[in-house]
């Protein structure tokens, strides 16, 4: 027992090697050395500059831990300043970006003249070796198959007074003939017909007779006398090919207006004078069939008149193979044509 006391009371009184020691004393305890302590407002201990690392305060105290000290190497030498960019002056800037623009535009004009010299010096061609398209051709029909002759060859005479009775007048087309009493009746209406697309708005009819065609469609087919005008001639050209421009208008006449197959027989085609005006004269007999149509056959007279205008005038006259007894007319219509102003 006084074993055990004595140990106690060795361990009472001896201290704790973890003791703090007086403020200014050290002592060795288990082999560890206390530091002294430091003032409480005192800054830590620094080395050439910089604070040691790796060093934690104890807590309650102002001293540092036993620990690893490390030190931190000097910081490098910081990096040279770049040397200062003058402004820039802007008056100097335009006149070097006017410079710069008066160089390529006269690259471009030097470019497009070699441009000119090359097709100047090729004929005319394309440098990138296409010519181009002319201006498209806006001639009517008639102008484009049918040129004006180059010289007026054609002498017209005198105009010849208008003959007695009722006549028809179309200023529009510049030419009157002869009217007739019934059956005929007056034309009102516009009928464009062709490929040449001449359009007859002035004249006479009569129905000769009624049908139903294969399609189921009520007919009426006509006798007919009508007038109508066609561009002919170029811009302020006044003078025709009479035989090209009349037998141009003749074909269209049996190729549009008839049914197919049709069978044509020529009794008159040439040039002459109707009312002291040039004129190209068709005279013809078409035989043809058509469903639910009792006329196979058609007397038709056709006369293009140059009425010193670029619009050629046209009669067309129509007699039905069932009005054989009117078939007289053609030739009445005909001779009874005069110019009008």
């Amino acid at each position: 027992m006084r074993r055990e006391a004595a140990t106690l009371g060795w361990m009472t009184e001896q201290q704790s090697p973890w003791a703090r020691p007086p403020t200014g004393s050290e002592e060795l305890a288990g082999g560890f050395a206390y530091p002294s302590s430091l003032p409480v407002d005192a800054a830590p201990q620094r080395t050439g500059g910089v604070a040691a690392v790796g060093v934690t305060p104890s807590a309650g105290r102002t001293g540092y831990r036993a620990g690893t000290v490390a030190r931190q190497a000097p910081t490098s030498t910081p990096p040279p300043v770049p040397p200062t960019v003058p402004p820039v002056d802007p008056a100097r800037r335009n006149r070097l970006m006017l410079r710069w623009f008066g160089v390529a535009a006269i690259g471009v004009v030097a470019i497009g003249m070699a441009a000119v010299l090359v097709m100047v010096m090729t004929g005319g061609g394309s440098p990138f070796g296409r010519r181009l398209a002319g201006p498209s051709d806006t001639r009517p029909d008639l102008a484009k198959l049918c040129p004006p002759p180059s010289q007026d060859t054609a002498t017209a005479a005198p105009a010849l007074p208008p003959p007695p009775g009722p006549r028809t007048v179309d200023s529009g087309s510049g030419i009157s003939y002869a009217a007739f009493d019934v059956p005929w009746l007056p034309w009102h209406d516009l009928w464009t017909k062709g490929t040449l697309h001449v359009s007859y708005q002035v004249g006479q009819y009569f129905v000769t007779e009624s049908y139903v065609d294969r399609d189921g469609f009520r007919n009426d087919y006509l006798a007919s006398i009508l007038s109508g005008s066609v561009p002919a001639a170029n811009n302020d050209a006044l003078s025709l090919d009479l035989q090209c421009t009349g037998r141009q208008v003749a074909a269209d006449v049996r190729a549009e207006y008839y049914p197919r197959p049709s069978q044509m027989d020529l009794l008159r085609d040439e040039q002459t004078t109707l009312g002291g005006r040039p004129a190209w004269v068709t005279k013809f007999r078409m035989h043809f069939h058509r469903t639910g149509l009792k006329a196979s056959d058609e007397l038709v007279g056709l006369a293009l008149v140059d009425v010193g205008r670029p619009r050629a005038a046209i009669l067309y006259v129509s007699i039905p193979g069932t009005h054989h007894d009117y078939d007289g007319v053609v030739d009445s219509v005909l001779n009874s044509v005069r110019p009008v102003g």
